[in-house]
């Protein structure tokens, strides 16, 4: 099914087969976005008329470029990526794309960087798109709410964890991380939010979206 809707409504170019493509001969765990996936948060973003977009977890950049991709001109997106050699990959994959211009890769632990954006005191986000080490959920969730303005929209990749997230007894850390993230969003007073499940070609999943609401 994610064969037949990408080769009918994706269409994606040479820079996307290209970015999966290194990062495969980088050795790079093959848990980018799926194409359709890519597209999506595309269109989220261009719905929510995003100017500036936070992401946390750059791997090698193909969900980045979908993303990139969806900003105006003089837009912003700024991306974080824990491993040097992961950032060096989709640096390469966005100047390919064109988007080198407008999108930074800044290595580290997302929660130093995301403290670093605190400090200088930039614009607010628009739209953040959480997919790093799922341990940290709840606090990337709560630095989005803090680096965000009303309205803005917050999504978070793999949530359902082939059904894993149920198990309130599990000791493994993306599920706790996980866990506790749906119980903060879900008591928050400035968040809405919805879950839905994904079944495709990264297997059962899904995905949170939660908008900043004051």
């Amino acid at each position: 099914m994610d064969a037949y809707f990408t080769d009918l409504l994706i269409a994606e170019d040479e820079a996307l087969k290209a970015a999966v493509a290194d990062s495969d001969a980088a050795g790079m765990p093959q848990i980018a976005v799926a194409p359709n996936q890519g597209k999506l948060l595309h269109l989220l973003a261009l719905t929510q008329g995003a100017t500036r977009i936070l992401e946390i977890g750059t791997l090698g950049g193909y969900s980045t470029i979908w993303l990139g991709r969806a900003l105006p001109a003089g837009g912003r997106l700024v991306s974080l990526e824990y491993s040097p050699e992961h950032a060096d990959v989709a640096r390469a994959n966005l100047a390919r794309a064109g988007l080198d211009e407008n999108v930074e890769v800044r290595v580290g632990p997302a929660l130093d960087s995301l403290a670093a954006l605190e400090s200088e005191a930039a614009a607010p986000f628009d739209f953040s798109f959480i997919d790093a080490d799922k341990a940290n959920n709840p606090h990337y969730v709560e630095w989005a709410l803090k680096l965000s303005r009303p309205g803005s929209l917050i999504v978070v990749d793999n949530v359902v964890r082939d059904g894993s997230v149920l198990d309130a007894t599990s000791e493994d850390p993306a599920v706790v991380g996980t866990r506790r993230m749906f119980e903060l969003v879900s008591t928050h007073p400035r968040l809405t939010a919805t879950a839905v499940q994904t079944v495709g070609a990264r297997g059962y999943d899904g995905l949170l979206l939660a908008r900043v609401t004051g």
